[in-house]
């Protein structure tokens, strides 16, 4: 049975906050829906009602894309432990690229990895929960780093290069690509 709240309670907070991966979900008019799994300690609530994750360059924007057309934006996170539960936020989202006034407010919140390039900050409508009886029980063997390595060992100059004409998603909509690279803390190893 699904229960809806209309703000993230502290006991919501705090089960997000022990979730090692959790998903993204946005769509806009005439494009594919887009839905991405996001780890790396990269998620934060910021109120009862707004939250954020960083974002690190990858295959596409898709994400960005959306919002800026669309706008609404699903996070879901399910436990893969006991107790079982599927939580979701809903909400409408808005994003800060790397370089853009804001961007190094919001970044104080995450962790800096290397390969950073936009925040997205959401205006959570309301939490769904559900039982998550269906969801296998597995334990978490460690993160993977593979991403943030692949950003650091590249100079910056050339991640910039490597990104300056990719100004629409794979659905053709527009996107706004940074100018700048953040600097990033050294890797655990």
């Amino acid at each position: 049975m699904a229960d809806f709240y209309e703000a993230i309670t502290d006991e919501h907070r705090a089960f997000i906050a022990k979730q090692p991966v959790f998903f993204v979900a946005t769509a806009a008019e005439g494009a594919r829906i887009n839905l991405s799994p996001k780890g790396m300690d990269a998620f934060r609530v910021l109120g009862p009602n707004r939250a954020a994750y960083l974002d690190l360059g990858g295959s596409g924007n898709e994400t960005q894309a959306h919002l800026a057309a669309d706008g609404r934006i699903t996070i879901m996170f399910c436990a893969f432990d006991n107790p079982a539960l599927i939580m979701r936020l809903y909400g409408r989202g808005s994003f800060v690229v790397a370089g853009e006034p804001g961007f190094d407010a919001f970044a104080a919140h995450f962790p800096a990895l290397p390969g950073r390039r936009q925040i997205f900050d959401i205006a959570v409508d309301s939490v769904q929960t559900s039982g998550g009886w269906g969801v296998p029980r597995m334990t978490l063997e460690k993160d993977r780093l593979t991403l943030a390595k692949y950003h650091a060992q590249q100079p910056p100059e050339d991640r910039l290069a490597k990104i300056t004409d990719r100004t629409r998603s794979i659905d053709g909509l527009p996107v706004r690509v940074q100018q700048v690279m953040p600097s990033f803390d050294p890797l655990p190893s």
